[in-house]
């Protein structure tokens, strides 16, 4: 007997036969279940939801992961379930290895369309010896006369192309309004797209969006191309200072990133880049500024300060950016030289600030910003976390791509771990780093300062210590992939930076973090950690776990809120206004809580 199964959203559906797991069928469908003990319902990752169908029955092993309420919900583990007819089967992004889980995560959002680009299409009478009104004057007078607006505005870069435009498109047209200039003239046919970006230090997230709808049509991931001037921003502003010349490049990457991005997401959907008449861009100061050429020496030196922290409106042409001829790029609002627009963004998407109750948001990255949110009044802070979470600086660390170890058990002396698309391990990404530190913490293998003792799997290599999580003949005969007490180091500064963000903003508001109701989690790296393990190594305050919450890339949800909604940008000013920002390295005691921070455990 076999039956149809489909596994949403991520929109892979097939027939398979009653004896395959639901497992075995998602791994032939191409869905990358996480599943660290192979299939033995032990480990507990392979977590989905029945929508509809029927299954076999619940097994002892699943009574002992999920609570009742969430048996009655229809959760199951994928390698315990068997089909018993067709059936439609929910998979939650946490269940996800990486790569797919970037596709399904944060794509829909929930604001109402309100853009500051409304469209229109209009037909003029051609001119004539009777009538031989300018053409721009006639689109005005007919666009006004149809619609019953008062626009009598150009851009100056549409009206170049204006007169040949009309004439080629037999006086059909689609106008683009903002406010009331005209900023895009196109034919009938186009489509209205808006371009959101999250320009991050390590990684750049675009979005495409239909402007009426306010729907995700496309979203794409890439490296920020400037990492070749410095990983974190500290680096790259230096290299400003050394080199005007590489101030000038820095930008020009960042510029062809964004058009790169641009043209690939209209791809997608068969569209080009001068279909695209609104941008929103947010980003931490640096990124901003640096987009815009604007100087950021001021950023690195005390009192740390922005050249601007308004909300801008620029011409995308301004910046570099080849999408509608008129078309503005909108940037949010930053808070401080170190807190910056994605910041604000992620507040709005999260609606964090709206909290009555103590909140925690953050948004972990090469560059961590962490918000405590505490009867009505928010708090920030910025943390210098470091790519070490992203596999830079870690002797077999990488990105997250195929082959790389991003979940990992240690049980007594064997190893358990699941590496992305399934293939042999080459290496482990961030996920599979925290996952590592956790294991290695809590089986005795690292002491509370991070020492490394005594395992089987221990030892001394080349004069440092390490521990084997592939060896040499498992790998046959390739170089073992290992973790090293540097790498430990390097992890420890990395959590303790992010710690005592945390510690300082309750120390500052007056809170024991057992008074936190929740805790948001966001940022690439964010979205994929296991909790637990960050909770075990100290990262984030011992709370029970069903008060995190893992967002997504919520500075890029933000982002796409900004670009369908005014009064979403209204909601941005304010929050930028309410936040008050406090500098780490000007805390009295910051060394201490540094110090305290950086104790596993």
């Amino acid at each position: 007997m076999t039956y149809q199964i489909d596994f949403e959203p991520v929109g892979r559906r097939g027939n398979y036969p009653a004896s395959q797991s639901l497992l075995e069928i998602a791994r032939q469908l191409g869905v990358d279940l996480i599943s660290i003990c192979g299939g033995e319902g032990t480990c507990g990752r392979c977590k989905v939801k029945g929508l509809n169908g029927k299954a076999s029955p619940i097994t002892s092993a699943e009574r002992e992961v999920f609570t009742p309420h969430e048996l009655r919900e229809g959760y199951r583990l994928a390698c315990q379930t068997f089909p018993g007819s067709d059936i439609k089967v929910y998979v939650p992004p946490k269940s996800l290895s990486t790569p797919q889980r970037t596709q399904v995560e944060g794509l829909e959002i929930h604001a109402r369309p309100n853009p500051l680009v409304y469209t229109y299409k209009i037909q003029s009478l051609p001119p004539s010896l009777s009538d031989p009104r300018a053409d721009a004057a006639r689109l005005l007078e007919t666009l006004n006369q149809q619609y019953g607006l008062d626009c009598y505005s150009i851009d100056f870069s549409v009206l170049r192309d204006l007169s040949p435009n009309l004439r080629a498109w037999n006086w059909r047209a689609r106008v683009s309004l903002r406010g009331g200039e005209l900023v895009a003239l196109s034919p009938q046919s186009s489509c209205q797209l808006g371009l959101a970006v999250d320009l991050g230090t390590t990684k750049v997230a675009g979005y495409l969006l239909d402007l009426q709808s306010g729907r995700t049509l496309a979203s794409k991931g890439i490296m920020n191309p400037q990492i070749a001037y410095g990983e974190d921003v500290i680096g790259r502003i230096a290299r400003t200072r050394e080199s005007l010349a590489d101030a000038k490049r820095m930008q020009e990457l960042a510029v062809e990133a964004l058009n790169q991005l641009a043209a690939e997401l209209c791809a997608e959907v068969n569209a080009i880049p001068q279909e695209i008449v609104e941008a929103v861009v947010v980003g931490n100061t640096a990124m901003h500024h640096l987009l815009l050429r604007l100087p950021v020496q001021q950023l690195a030196r005390a009192p740390y300060v922005p050249a601007v922290s308004d909300a801008l409106d620029v011409k995308a042409r301004d910046v570099g950016l080849d999408i509608a001829a008129g078309a503005y790029v909108h940037l949010l609002p930053n808070i401080a030289g170190f807190v910056g627009s994605d910041h604000v963004a992620m507040l709005l998407a999260t609606e964090a600030w709206k909290a009555k109750e103590v909140v925690l948001a953050l948004d972990i990255g090469t560059n961590t910003e962490i918000a405590l949110v505490s009867k009505g009044e928010i708090a920030s802070v910025s943390c210098a976390s470091g790519p070490a979470f992203e596999g830079a600086h870690i002797k077999h660390g990488m990105r997250a791509a195929a082959g790389a170890i991003e979940h990992l058990r240690l049980v007594d002396d064997r190893l358990q771990y699941h590496t992305i698309a399934g293939t042999p391990p080459v290496g482990f990404c961030g996920s599979g780093i925290l996952d590592t530190l956790a294991q290695l913490y809590l089986n005795g293998v690292l002491d509370k300062n991070g020492r490394m003792g005594e395992h089987a799997r221990a030892r001394t290599y080349e004069g440092q210590r390490e521990f084997i999580l592939i060896s040499e003949e498992e790998r046959d005969g390739a170089p073992a992939i290992t973790i090293t007490q540097h790498d430990v180091r390097q992890l420890q500064l990395a959590k303790g930076a992010i710690r005592t963000g945390i510690q300082a903003l309750l120390q500052a508001k007056g809170h024991a973090e057992e008074e936190i109701k929740q805790v948001i989690i966001a940022g690439a790296f964010g979205s994929y950690i296991d909790v637990s393990s960050a909770v075990t190594i100290g990262m984030l305050p011992s709370l029970p776990l069903n008060r995190f919450r893992q967002v997504g890339n919520a500075a890029g949800t933000g982002a796409r809120l900004a670009l369908v909604s005014r009064n979403k940008r209204a909601e941005a000013q304010k929050i930028a206004r309410r936040v008050r920002y406090i500098e780490l390295a000007s805390l009295p005691d910051f060394q201490r809580l540094f110090v305290q921070a950086m104790y596993l455990g």
